[in-house]
This record gives C-alpha cells, sequence and structure tokens, in this order.
C-alpha cells in the first residue's frame, strides 16, 4: 500500500473504524485535566495500564492536584508509585515540575493559557513528545504528538524520518495541505487540536493492535 502524505494516512486510519468510541473525545482519558500532565510522564518507558492505575491510586488518595503534589513527600510519592519504570526519578520530576508550575504560572488553567513548550522542554524529564502530549492532551493546544508508533508507522510505508521534527512535520503538513477534505471526511469544521489529537489516537491503536 502506497501512502503518499498524512492525509492519506488519516483517511486509511479511519476507515478502518478507529476511535469510534473512545473513552473522550480527543482520545486520552479525561483531556483538558491536569493529571494529563503527570500521565505524560508516567507512561515514559511504561505500558498505558499501568501509568493510569497509578494515577487512580493517587486520585484515591485524593493527592492528584497540582497543589498537593508540589507539597507531597518524596518518599511518600515513590511508594505510591512503585510499580512504574524509573518510579524515583518521576516521582522526583513529578514533584519538581509542579513546584515549578505553581511557581511560575500559579494555577493549572493559567499555565494551560500560558505555557509554551520551550518552557516545558526545560524541565527535567520532559522531551519533545512528553512535551506536546502535556500541550495536546492536557493545555488542548494545536499541537501534534509524534510518538514511536508514529516512526515505526511511517517506517513500515518506507519513510526514513529519524528526527521527532521531521515526523511531526510530515504528520502536520499533508492534514493541513488537505484540510479542506479532513473537514468534509469528519462532517464538520474540525478544530486542529481534536484533529491532531485523534489522528495521534488512530495511529497509536493501529499500532497496538498490529503489534508494531
Amino acid at each position: 500500500m502506497k501512502i503518499t502524505n498524512s492525509y492519506e494516512l488519516l483517511v486509511f486510519l479511519k476507515s478502518l473504524g478507529y476511535l469510534q468510541n473512545p473513552p473522550h473525545p480527543l482520545w486520552w482519558p479525561n483531556a483538558g485535566n491536569f493529571e494529563v500532565v503527570l500521565g505524560a510522564i508516567f507512561v515514559q518507558n511504561t505500558k498505558w495500564e499501568q501509568a493510569f492505575k497509578v494515577l487512580s491510586r493517587l486520585k484515591d488518595k485524593g493527592i492528584l492536584s497540582l497543589e498537593a503534589l508540589a507539597n507531597v513527600s518524596h518518599t511518600n510519592l515513590e511508594i505510591l508509585m512503585s510499580d512504574l519504570g524509573f518510579f524515583r526519578q518521576k516521582a522526583q520530576r513529578s514533584i519538581k515540575l509542579c513546584q515549578n508550575i505553581l511557581e511560575e504560572f500559579g494555577n493549572f488553567e493559567n499555565f494551560c493559557e500560558n505555557v509554551d513548550r520551550e518552557w516545558l522542554l526545560a524541565q527535567k524529564g520532559i522531551g519533545n513528545e512528553t512535551c506536546d502530549s502535556i500541550l495536546c492532551y492536557g493545555a488542548l493546544r494545536d499541537e501534534m504528538v509524534a510518538d514511536k508508533y508514529s516512526y515505526k508507522l511511517l517506517k513500515s510505508f518506507g519513510y526514513e524520518l529519524e528526527s521527532y521534527e521531521e515526523i511531526k512535520e510530515w504528520l502536520k503538513e499533508g492534514v493541513l495541505e488537505n484540510f479542506t477534505k479532513v473537514c468534509e471526511l469528519y462532517g464538520y469544521e474540525i478544530s486542529l487540536n481534536t484533529l491532531y489529537a485523534r489522528f495521534h489516537g488512530k495511529i497509536v491503536e493501529f499500532c497496538k493492535i498490529q503489534k508494531f
């Protein structure tokens, strides 16, 4: 099968019926909430199921909030996160990130409105994929996430795009150039945030099922 641009990839994935009934319209559970920030960190080198299990545990303990996590002890958080990969490192970085968000932005709402990629990428433990996941699903910004699934999928179609930015640009370019067709495909004027979120979700679901 020949895929010449990202619009054709979107059409292909949509034709297979992915994300008919996602847990959230944007695919990531509880998109637009603070827990996305933590989830994007927790899921690094870890299965989604484990990451969301820890999020649920924090919620049950009443500390799944920016303010609570900025003040929790490292030891207590490590215990609650012990079944995550690199849990000590993630606990330390999560607490520090929460403290930095409060110091710089005051609250989560202001963070969503004013944070940029440069600020996020300057935080310990946040790379391109985590940064764009937070921006797309947490702050609801127009950012496309280009993860390892995107790389593997494009490689299977013969593309040799190595850098994160190259893959991200390829994914954005085709759908932006054919945006009118994209809206016709969905049957409504879809926002870029929703488009990027659902496009990324389709890629992940397809690759999981195909065992990429």
